[in-house]
Order: structure tokens, then C-alpha cells, then sequence
């Protein structure tokens, strides 16, 4: 096991993804570097706000050593309530400015409380206007990254990524979904080096998979009615990390933080009450067709 190359691979890849999105922007990323107080270590936060095609994302990269694992791990790993730990993670969240292209999610992990250690993580399409090309082009992508690793495991992290990424109080899909996997380790692959190289092929398809539909969507015209929607959509994205998200808890749990922990949030979002999509709309479409838990590929 070798903690240096797992943190230079998140570091190179945040810096290939930062690269990759400032040329589709124009605007470069602010960078943070923050020390973590509760323990050793920090990270490293990146942020770009009111881009002409970002209206804000972040890409953060964390390394922390704490006393103990929070609640968020423990609860899966009760044996290791005690334990102290180190988390490496890179986390990602980009809100487009155009409502025609998708809120994107991914997130790479690895936690080690010794003698145990897992990796998670995985990556999430939200659109607010549903495009059947750009899903499956998303849904290929990711097949494409789990293929090298057994026909089985597309299918299982699609459907852990279906199942986690689901709001239970409003009966659901966040979005179309991708891939999701927690607690993986030797158990799940013949052992580190394989989980790693699974953990690295996913991130190596994040930009595979969402920079052709962020290039095709980007300039499409839209109005206001187009961008209340969107607001409104983004209060989902909102509910699910406050109430649901299993990093956002960590973060928050182990003292992280909170301005990296909390760029996920975009940046304007709006609530109505008992709102209802009108029929035959491109609005109720999003429900009916996208917001499914659909085979795509």
C-alpha cells in the first residue's frame, strides 16, 4: 500500500481537471490551501465563480489525519469507532451557468484505519433538461472505465449509484446516476493494487465523459423560464447533500473545513411550494423520461 502515489494521482488529477475546465470557461480556478485543525494535514480548494459557462464549481483535494473516525464511517464500521485514520479524497461539483447543460458530481476516496482501509467514490450526471444522446454517451463512458475490471461491475456500481443518489422524501433520482461504490478493498478486488487501478480508470473518465456534453450544451439559448427551472431543480441537489450525502457528513463530522466542505452548493436555487411540471413540457418530460432508473447502454 503506498499512501504517496494514491495522493499524487488526486493531485495530478485535480490539476488535469482544473486545466480541462478553464479552457472550456476561459476563467481560471482561485486556489485555498487550508490546514486541518483537528488533527494533521489540509488541502487544497479550488474554485471558480461567475465564469461565463461555470457559474461555479470547485475542485478540492483533502489529505487529513485525525484521532478518530467520524460517524459517517463508523456506522458502516462500527469495530473502528476508536480508531484514528487518514482520508485522502478529491471531490468535485460543477453548477453550468447554462441551464441546458448538467450539474456534475465525482468523488475519489481512500481511508485507511488501520488494519482496515477502503476506497469510494464514483461520479453523477444531473441535467435539468433531459438529452437520450447525452446520457448515453455518459452511461458508455462509465461502462468503458469498469470494462478492463469484469462484465459485473458496470452493472453493480450503476445500481449502487441508482440506489445512493435517490432523495427517499421526494421519491426520486437526484439524476440519470453513473457509478457509486463505498468500502472497497481486497474483499472486492484481489487487493490494493487492483482496487487502485479500478479508482484510477474512473477518474481518468471523468472528462471522457462530461466534457463533450458540456462542449455540445454550453451555447444553447435559454431563457428565464429555463434558468427558474434550473433553480429549482438545484434546491434536489441541495436537499440530497444536506440530508443524505455520506461525504459532506464526513466532512462536516470530522472538522473539516466548512467552505470547502459546503462548495458544493450552487450558487442560486429557489424552492416553490407543491410546484407541478406542466403537461406535455419539456419540465415534465425531465420527470417522466431522465428522472427514471433506466438501462442507458
Amino acid at each position: 500500500m503506498n499512501i504517496f502515489k494514491i495522493k499524487t494521482y488526486l493531485q495530478d488529477l485535480q490539476n488535469s481537471i482544473c486545466l480541462a475546465l478553464t479552457k472550456q470557461d476561459g476563467t481560471p480556478f482561485q486556489t485555498d490551501t487550508w490546514e486541518y485543525t483537528q488533527g494533521q494535514g489540509g488541502g487544497e480548494t479550488r474554485i471558480l465563480n461567475n465564469g461565463p459557462v461555470i457559474e461555479r464549481g470547485g475542485v478540492n483535494f483533502s489529505h487529513i489525519h485525525g484521532q478518530q473516525l467520524p460517524h459517517a464511517s463508523t456506522q458502516r464500521h462500527p469495530a473502528l469507532s476508536q480508531s484514528p485514520f487518514q482520508a485522502l479524497g478529491l471531490s468535485l461539483v460543477i453548477h453550468p451557468l447554462n441551464p441546458y447543460v448538467p450539474t456534475v458530481h465525482t468523488n475519489l476516496r481512500f481511508i485507511l484505519a488501520e488494519p482496515a482501509w477502503w476506497f469510494g467514490g464514483g461520479f453523477d450526471l444531473t441535467p435539468y433538461y433531459g438529452f437520450v444522446e447525452d446520457c448515453e454517451h455518459w452511461h458508455r463512458n462509465a461502462k468503458k472505465a469498469c470494462e478492463p475490471f469484469g462484465e459485473a461491475i458496470y452493472p453493480r456500481y450503476k445500481k449502487c449509484c441508482d440506489d445512493y443518489f435517490y432523495l427517499n422524501h421526494r421519491q426520486e433520482p437526484r439524476g440519470v446516476g453513473g457509478l457509486f461504490f463505498d468500502d472497497l478493498n481486497a474483499n472486492s478486488f484481489s487487493d490494493f493494487e487492483q482496487c487502485f487501478a479500478f479508482v484510477r480508470s474512473v477518474g481518468d473518465h471523468f472528462l471522457t465523459g462530461y466534457l463533450p456534453i458540456l462542449t455540445k450544451r454550453k451555447n444553447t439559448a435559454y431563457g428565464k423560464h429555463e434558468q427558474d427551472f434550473q433553480h429549482y431543480r438545484r434546491g434536489r441537489y441541495v436537499e440530497f447533500n444536506l440530508l443524505y450525502d455520506r461525504g459532506t457528513s464526513f466532512g462536516l463530522q470530522s472538522g473539516g473545513r466548512t467552505e470547502s466542505i459546503l462548495m458544493s452548493m450552487p450558487p442560486r436555487v429557489r424552492w416553490e411550494y407543491n410546484w407541478q411540471p406542466k403537461a406535455g413540457s419539456a419540465e415534465a418530460e425531465l420527470y417522466e423520461k431522465f428522472l427514471i432508473q433506466k438501462d442507458w447502454v
